[in-house]
């Protein structure tokens, strides 16, 4: 597997969380080791980007996430298209 960003892990566990997920799915879904996952997500919880559900343990995108995946997606079009256009 090559090398991702950061914006590219968080963005993988942004969809993982789609609609709900526990941990393991979270770090199955985006590779990650579970030592890595605890990092992202108290950050991501920090930023308001995903949210802790008490009762069913699980992890939820947020509309701010959302948003984040939205313009990350984007901003991928984007790039396709300046390279094929060289």
């Amino acid at each position: 597997m090559k090398y991702r960003s950061r914006t590219e892990i968080v963005a993988m566990i942004l969809e993982a969380a789609n609609g709900g997920a526990t941990k393991t799915k979270i770090m199955y879904k985006a590779f990650l080791s579970y030592a890595q996952l605890r990092e992202y997500l108290s950050v991501l919880i920090e930023n308001g980007l995903l949210e802790y559900m008490e009762g069913t343990q699980t992890y939820k995108t947020t509309a701010k996430g959302l948003n984040f995946l939205k313009m990350h997606s984007e901003i991928g079009e984007l790039l396709q298209t300046t390279v094929r256009e060289r």
